[in-house]
């Protein structure tokens, strides 16, 4: 079984996300490309000690890229958008 610091790898700070938590309470994360929306629900509670509404995920394929003439491919990645319940806030700047 995995635990919530393996599936969360790390919260999404853009000005995309900043406006998302400042309107509809939503905040953005980078998690495992295999997690579901259970395990990211689960380990948001987990960890920040909040209330979860609701999980949405955005999966991103890898790009290919090359050097030369040789090809590669970087790696995919999932985004999980998790609305919070009405008054929970998870401050990653511990701000006042």
């Amino acid at each position: 079984m995995r635990g919530p610091h393996d599936i969360i790898q790390a919260p999404l700070i853009s000005e995309k996300g900043s406006l998302l938590a400042e309107s509809t309470h939503q905040v953005l994360f980078k998690v495992r490309p295999d997690a579901n929306k259970i395990e990211v629900r689960k380990s948001v509670e987990a960890l920040f000690k909040v209330r979860v509404v609701k999980v949405r995920m955005a999966r991103y394929l890898g790009k290919v890229r090359r050097i030369g003439r040789n090809l590669g491919r970087r790696p995919q990645w999932k985004k999980a958008y998790v609305t919070l319940r009405e008054g929970d806030k998870i401050d990653f700047f511990g701000g006042a």
